[in-house]
């Protein structure tokens, strides 16, 4: 049996922490399967912020070391969701 985990990333401020982010996802790159980023798109809001949506695989260590350093970032949040799949 293999364990899924979805992680959301809301980002509130993207031009501030996008950087931070992206190294960290890059450190663990080896964790993740699928990444999809929906940025915000109306007209007040332009840019601010987005969404990053990431299906990890592998160790599960390292994905409570990556959403560790994740959460540590000011203006982003972190929620995730564990499925389990039999192989």
């Amino acid at each position: 049996m293999s364990n899924v985990r979805i992680i959301g990333i809301n980002v509130s401020n993207r031009s501030e922490v996008a950087e931070k982010v992206q190294k960290v996802l890059t450190n663990y790159g080896c964790s993740i399967r699928t990444r999809l980023g929906l940025n915000e798109a109306d007209e007040i809001h332009y840019g601010s912020g987005g969404l990053i949506i990431l299906e990890l695989t592998g160790d599960e260590k390292e994905w409570e070391q990556m959403m560790k350093y994740l959460s540590e970032i000011d203006e982003i949040q972190v929620k995730f969701m564990d499925f389990e799949r039999n192989i």
